[in-house]
């Protein structure tokens, strides 16, 4: 059996299938976690670099911003060069970058190295996820690995924190992204022997163009809010860059209609259910990291956790999300429609998300950490599954890698300008209680814990009024067997 693997041959070899869905899923959770994986370690790592509270952000961000804007181009490049081809250059690329930014002397070469692991992870998504389209064909195989990969999506977020925490402790903060070069070299010779090689299908080139307009606009729109939290709403630094990324992302749309081969086909956002299945995860992503920016410095900063406690008290979210992803997704994607599970569980996930409103300085995390983890997890776990399949249902192989594109960049672009939005609520509202509270040691507590639930309440507030909007907008009915 040769790496041109068809349709047919992986259906009718169990092993093969189970290998392919093996190295999609470890692709996938490897750049899933790369979005948290350093949270927990900023600390070490701007002690040893010496950046400031104000730059440490861009660690993060530098990788969301870069994932999300080029995602629609590394669908392009899948659809024009091959899904295999095009995974195999991002694995390549991933790992060397993981390694620029683990050796990196000082903030801006690790900023560069974590913006070319976002680049470099925007060729593998839409190319794993376009793969698992057209490999998995056969109802309840595609519904099983669907139920894999959805889980990972939406729970590799929460791992990250986990091993970050770990290897911080353990083995420094530099381990952090050393441990993506090993992942990248076993996936990728476990991919060269198993992946269908499926040659492109698209026509026309890339637009680069279109690609600086994305990545720029969301860029901006990112700093903007971002520098919200230092500088206020109304500054006109941060108005100028929400107007000007708002300009941009406008000029890229406008680009779309007028050029004979656009990144972003409108014809794929031109279905209904796809475009609500792209809202759903972005809005689910939204709350996700709200969850992870309280619980990251929540643990730390009031519970004095260390690094690896603190990952370790997040594991129960991520095995809520995956047992709720492959059992409840598994088993009810192929007999509840996907309207119903995509808003139960947007609303399962805000029910948590509420909980963690309640937290005070002196709650500990029995109470309400663990059961809002716990909710918030199986929340995610319902919803991620039937949305990716949803975005995805109906495509041609034409337009696969672009496709699996638009829902990632929509999850991406959920993290990105979320967690910029949530830190600047937060931040604004613990500047406000602080106003008419002491100043105490006790007090900045309590001021930090009530920034946290303030943003907290807005993530939860919009995922109750999305999971109304679902239960409207999704048409589809359910797959049948």
């Amino acid at each position: 059996m040769t790496a041109t693997t068809t349709d047919r041959d992986v259906a009718a070899r169990p092993d093969r299938s189970r290998l392919i869905l093996g190295v999609i899923a470890s692709a996938q959770l490897m750049t899933a976690l790369d979005a948290t994986i350093v949270n927990i370690a900023l600390p070490s790592a701007q002690r040893a670099l010496g950046f400031g509270d104000a730059q440490r952000q861009w660690v993060v961000t530098a990788y969301t911003v870069c994932f999300a804007g080029l995602l629609l181009f590394g669908g392009r490049v899948a659809d024009l060069f091959g899904r295999r081809r095009t995974f195999q250059l991002g694995l390549t690329g991933f790992g060397l970058s993981s390694l620029l930014a683990g050796l990196a002397p000082s903030l801006p070469v690790l900023a560069a190295g974590r913006a070319l692991q976002g680049a470099f992870a925007a060729l593998i998504t839409p190319s794993v996820l376009s793969l698992l389209a057209v490999t998995f064909t056969e109802a309840r195989q595609r519904a099983r690995a669907f139920a894999v990969y959805g889980a990972v999506a939406s729970s590799g977020a929460a791992l990250g924190l986990l091993l970050g925490g770990i290897l911080t402790e353990y083995l420094g903060w530099r381990w952090c992204l050393f441990v993506n070069v090993v992942l990248a070299v076993v996936v990728l010779a476990v991919g060269r022997a198993v992946l269908p090689d499926q040659p492109g299908t698209a026509v026309g080139g890339l637009d680069a163009v279109s690609a600086v307009l994305a990545t720029g606009g969301l860029a901006a729109v990112v700093l903007g809010c971002g520098q919200a939290a230092r500088d206020g709403w109304s500054s006109p630094v941060v108005i100028s860059a929400l107007m000007g990324g708002v300009t941009l992302l406008a000029a890229f749309a406008v680009r779309q209609r007028r050029v004979p081969d656009p990144m972003l086909p409108l014809r794929i956002l031109a279905d209904r259910d796809r475009a609500a299945a792209c809202v759903a995860v972005g809005t689910a992503v939204v709350g996700a990291f709200g969850m992870f920016l309280m619980l990251t410095y929540h643990l730390q900063e009031v519970l004095r956790y260390s690094p690896a406690r603190a990952g370790a008290a997040v594991l129960p979210m991520a095995l809520a999300n995956a047992v709720s992803g492959y059992q409840l997704g598994n088993r009810l994607m192929l007999r509840v429609a996907p309207r119903f599970l995509i808003a139960g569980g947007l609303l399962v996930a805000a029910a948590g998300l509420f909980l963690m409103t309640r937290l005070t300085p002196g709650s500990g995390y029995l109470v309400p950490i663990l059961p809002a983890e716990i909710l918030v997890g199986t929340g995610m776990g319902m919803l991620f599954p039937p949305s990716f399949q949803l975005a995805i249902r109906g495509v041609t192989h034409r337009d696969a890698g672009i496709t699996s594109a638009v829902v990632n960049a929509a999850t991406q672009v959920g993290s990105s300008v979320g967690t910029a939005v949530l830190n600047s609520l937060a931040v604004g509202a613990t500047a406000a209680y602080l106003l008419s509270h002491p100043t105490t040691a006790p007090g900045r507590q309590a001021a930090l814990v009530h920034g946290y639930a303030t943003a907290i309440a807005w993530a939860a507030g919009l995922l109750a009024a999305m999971a109304a909007a679902m239960l409207v907008m999704i048409r589809s009915t359910q797959e049948k067997k």
